[in-house]
């Protein structure tokens, strides 16, 4: 045996990898498959129907019910708890029940609650106590009841148009970003007693001419929009009533921006990976694309975008 199994510790599954350690007064069920490099805490249950990737960490005081998938490199904070059946009866079983997913890297903290059915995106990270009710995107990080988005991991932040700096390159009012292609733009604002105005030129600061528009608009404040990339399309974004926060990201880097006045726009180029969230209440998110509409130059998958060899 490859693996270590505490004295007080049962372990009737045959399928743990090498490496792993399953502590006192754990029980795992003979079906259930674990990794390599795993650590099983004291007074941790795992039922059948259960996958658990390599180097998970589950802490004490958890239950992994049937239908729960753990994908690689995921830590389970103490005494988190799991469902796996929206309508539970005593003594009536669901034919199936709810497969939730834990994909690669995520953290869920202490005390959290995982509804059934639900997929806790790649890197993303759940606070201590939180319930969570609908998936979790990629990276984000969520807490309360019922959990919202508040941030994303590892992201670096550029701060709102009062704050900012944004420096002159080629004689346009531009600030470029970590993430490679993407750029913000600040336009002239000129204000008068008769109402403000703003103005920019396609090709000329709009870094292409575009073939449709579209708004984004009533959107309640914890959801996320875009959550893709494209492969030929090019976007430039004007928050031009209230602010959202835009998150752009490829292989290197992720940055956050605050769109805040209409007068600054946000150019992201295909390929790179973005999603907007933290709209305000009166937030009105206009879209210039280079594109007409088409459904197969999107990519909505991040694992795919990820694996993408650009």
């Amino acid at each position: 045996m490859n693996y270590y199994v505490h004295p007080q510790g049962i372990c009737e599954s045959k399928k743990v990898g090498e490496g792993t350690r399953i502590h006192a007064f754990a029980h795992v069920l003979q079906n259930a498959c674990i990794g390599s490099q795993c650590n099983i805490c004291d007074h941790v249950f795992i039922e059948n129907e259960v996958n658990l990737g390599d180097r998970v960490t589950v802490k004490c005081g958890v239950q992994l019910w049937d239908g729960i998938d753990v994908e690689d490199d995921v830590f389970i904070g103490p005494n988190v708890t799991f469902t796996n059946d929206p309508f539970p009866r005593s003594k009536q079983y669901p034919e199936k029940f709810s497969k939730t997913t834990v994909q690669n890297g995520a953290s869920i903290g202490a005390n959290a609650t995982i509804l059934p059915g639900v997929t806790i995106g790649t890197g993303s990270m759940v606070g201590a106590g939180a319930v969570v009710t609908r998936d979790v995107p990629p990276n984000a990080i969520v807490y309360g009841n019922p959990a919202r988005i508040m941030d994303y991991a590892d992201t670096h932040s550029t701060v709102g148009v009062e704050e900012q700096e944004v420096r002159v390159m080629d004689e346009k009012p531009v600030q470029k970003s970590m993430v490679e292609g993407v750029a913000l733009y600040k336009f002239p604002l000129i204000k008068d007693l008769r109402g403000n105005l703003s103005v920019g030129h396609f090709d000329k600061e709009v870094p292409f001419i575009p073939k449709r528009y579209f708004l984004v608009f009533d959107v309640p404040n914890q959801n996320v929009r875009g959550e893709h990339a494209h492969y030929e399309c090019h976007q430039f974004l004007i928050c031009v009533r209230g602010a959202c926060s835009v998150l752009v990201e490829n292989k290197h880097a992720r940055q956050e921006y605050r769109l805040d006045a209409p007068n600054l726009g946000l150019y992201i180029p295909p390929k790179v990976w973005a999603l907007e969230y933290k709209h305000s209440q009166d937030a009105v998110l206009l879209v210039y694309a280079s594109h007409e509409y088409d459904p197969d130059d999107y990519i909505r998958d991040y694992k795919i975008w990820q694996d993408k060899a650009w």
